[in-house]
């Protein structure tokens, strides 16, 4: 949810996916923050990012919420989980990176998997960075350029 604030945080997403069609057909959506009261609660921002999220996606296309629960996958693996879904799904593959307090239910239960960058919690910034130059790192690796190293 939101814009990316920091420049420098910024300016890498835009060259990641830049080159990430160089592998794959992609965009990265970005939706607005949503404002709610102070008194409404983490429930009703999680509800509200919700909708507006399952707004945007069609029915057919394939969810993976990035999740701390979520499977966690090698830089080899998460090339060939791309390159199988990329040949595989009748619609669009879809990474979804949360709010700062996570998913509703809702989100959750249309989800089609869900996937952990790692253990640990990182900013939402540096989430989208992360997974843009993993996705980036899967085309290079798909194609076996130079780009990843074991």
């Amino acid at each position: 949810m939101g814009a990316v604030r920091d420049e420098a945080i910024a300016t890498a997403i835009s060259l990641y996916t830049k080159r990430i069609p160089f592998y794959w057909p992609f965009s990265m959506v970005c939706l607005p923050d949503v404002k709610t009261s102070k008194t409404a609660g983490t429930d009703k921002q999680k509800e509200l990012e919700g909708e507006r999220f399952l707004a945007e996606i069609a029915p057919g296309d394939w969810v993976v919420l990035l999740d701390e629960r979520g499977r966690q996958y090698t830089s080899r693996q998460f090339a060939d989980f791309i390159s199988r879904k990329a040949v595989e799904l009748p619609r669009s593959l879809i990474f979804v990176v949360g709010g700062p307090y996570g998913f509703s239910k809702a989100v959750y239960d249309r989800a089609d998997a869900m996937l952990s960058l790692s253990n640990m919690t990182f900013p939402h910034e540096l989430v989208r960075l992360f997974f843009v130059e993993q996705i980036y790192r899967a085309g290079t690796i798909t194609r076996g350029e130079p780009y990843h190293h074991d």
